[in-house]
């Protein structure tokens, strides 16, 4: 038998699924088993193969764009720490165009794809043998090997990505830099010993696999069905739980505990924003300086935004619903508009149809039903062009939704450029939408002091406005109705559609509620 380190210090898996172990002289074989994402239970199981499907997407594009001798060398993310100290600020969440690329949970990780060949090898980190006393066994290259199902797995030190690139003749280095339309961040490319002894592209890789990312395989939807069961799963508990005199954090914790508890989802996609009365008018409620900590009182709106992610793909879902389970009369017109405008763009959205019409849409929806109220006048038509909408509406329509809450893509292929007036200059996509683009369809109606201070004061806005009745609607805050839509030439799917939306099913399953308590 080989000693374990000489064992484990190379292996390769062959299309036979048998894995080879050690040299010439001595072999051992081993029948490959497959493994994959499971979190037991209920929860669902989640095959390598979804990333290997990705990988050969990828090659697909590659080889028909790439120069002869190209290997992609990508970066897996960072365990990150707090500020000044040595404590992990968070779980470890694997960065997600490596994620999308290999399916590795485990941080400090690199891969390589050999273009030509098609080979796909991954490098986890060689750690030290004191890091099992701290964090657990140490597994062999084997165990990466099976569970993610690349060609080969050698654990990388100064010199084994350099080593590796050099034994396949990589001629050029296809790395990726990714900018983030929304956040104006950038991903910075690999780095990595003997990186300047290469030639080195920046370019070609980024729009090829952000395009990939927009549009979703059968694999990677049965996850994202997933997530947004679990998330449509937590908000029903917390619109069974939610009473007066309940903080809104404590329906934040009930949300985090129900979608981990029951879904095996670690993560949150984004922070809560767990909003009731007049803060559900802040539409980043949650963040920094609020901190979803007010005590809900007696009939506020709840406008709660949340959404877990399973395995790193995300869901966004947004539920509004009164405290009390009983709507106001004034509630009932803000979230029926809202309603009406979330349902007759789930119906336009087919492919074809640019995303900028969608939210032109729904601002015309909402429009048409605040002037049925008396709270606007005049021609909504002009209301559009004069840009009405966007002072109860400032944010997008929606966005892409994937392996990011924000997810990639949203101003490659036919996107028009971002506009420069209110509301749309907030999009996150202008695209055509497409078969298998997942995005959300978020519109909202919102009563926000600066907005509306600020159009009464302009002589152009001011016409449009019923301030007597516009002043009773002041600090009622706002609705959004959030689902996560997929875009199919036969139908949209709405993938939350779990959840009650009308004022008849919200006040129905409230009422319930009672009862059961």
């Amino acid at each position: 038998m080989l000693a374990k380190a000489s064992l484990y210090r190379s292996c390769q898996v062959f299309s036979s699924g048998i894995i080879f172990f050690g040299s010439s002289k001595t072999q051992l074989l081993i029948p490959r088993r497959n493994m994959s994402f499971h979190l037991g239970g209920s929860t669902l199981k989640v095959s390598a193969k979804l990333f290997g499907e990705n990988r050969s997407r990828l090659l697909k594009e590659l080889k028909q764009k790439a120069p002869k001798g190209s290997v992609v060398v990508l970066e897996g993310g960072k365990d990150k720490k707090r500020y000044n100290t040595d404590a992990d600020d968070l779980p470890f969440r694997q960065e997600s165009y490596f994620f999308w690329t290999f399916g590795v949970h485990e941080d400090d990780c690199y891969g390589i794809i050999d273009v030509d060949s098609g080979k796909s090898i991954l490098f986890p980190p060689k750690l030290h043998p004191d890091w099992a006393i701290w964090q657990g066994k140490i597994e062999p290259e084997s165990w990466f090997l099976k569970k993610y199902e690349v060609d080969e797995v050698h654990f990388h030190d100064k010199h084994t990505i350099r080593d590796t690139l050099r034994s396949l003749n990589a001629q050029q280095l296809l790395l990726l830099r990714a900018e983030n339309t929304d956040s104006d961040n950038v991903l910075e490319p690999a780095e990595f010993e003997g990186k300047n002894e290469f030639n080195v592209d920046v370019k070609l890789l980024y729009p090829i696999m952000a395009e990939l990312r927009v549009f979703k395989t059968n694999l990677e939807l049965e996850v994202m069905r997933y997530a947004a069961r679990i998330a449509c799963d937590a908000h029903k508990m917390v619109m069974r739980q939610v009473k007066s005199g309940y903080y809104e954090y404590q329906m934040e914790s009930l949300f985090r505990h129900t979608s981990y508890f029951h879904g095996g989802c670690r993560h949150l996609a984004y922070t809560c924003i767990g909003a009731s009365g007049e803060n559900a008018a802040i539409l980043h409620y949650g963040h920094h300086n609020a901190p979803n900590s007010k005590k809900i009182l007696d009939g506020d709106i709840c406008n709660f935004d949340m959404g877990p992610e399973y395995n790193c793909y995300a869901s966004d879902v947004t539920c509004a619903f009164p405290s009390n389970g009983k709507f106001t009369e004034k509630q009932k017109i803000i979230y029926n508009a809202v309603y009406k405008a979330n349902q007759a763009v789930f119906k336009a959205a087919k492919p074809g149809v640019r995303w900028t019409d969608m939210h032109l849409l729904a601002e015309r929806v909402i429009l048409t039903d605040l002037k049925a109220a008396g709270i606007l006048k005049g021609d909504v038509e002009e209301m559009l062009e004069k840009r009405v909408g966007a002072v109860f509406m400032p944010h997008g329509l929606g966005h892409f939704l994937g392996l990011d809450v924000h997810d990639v893509g949203g101003y490659l292929g036919d996107a028009l450029p971002r506009s420069k007036l209110s509301g749309l200059k907030s999009l996150r996509t202008t695209r055509t939408l497409k078969e298998r683009m997942v995005i959300t369809i978020e519109p909202g109606c919102y009563f926000i002091d600066t907005l509306l201070d600020k159009a009464l004061a302009d002589p152009e806005l001011a016409g449009f406005f019923n301030n007597d009745v516009l002043k009773g609607y002041r600090g009622l805050g706002g609705v959004r109705i959030e689902d996560d839509v997929v875009i199919w030439e036969k139908g949209n799917e709405n993938m939350s559609a779990d959840v009650p939306r009308t004022v008849e099913q919200i006040e129905t399953f409230m009422t319930k509620r009672e009862d059961h308590d």
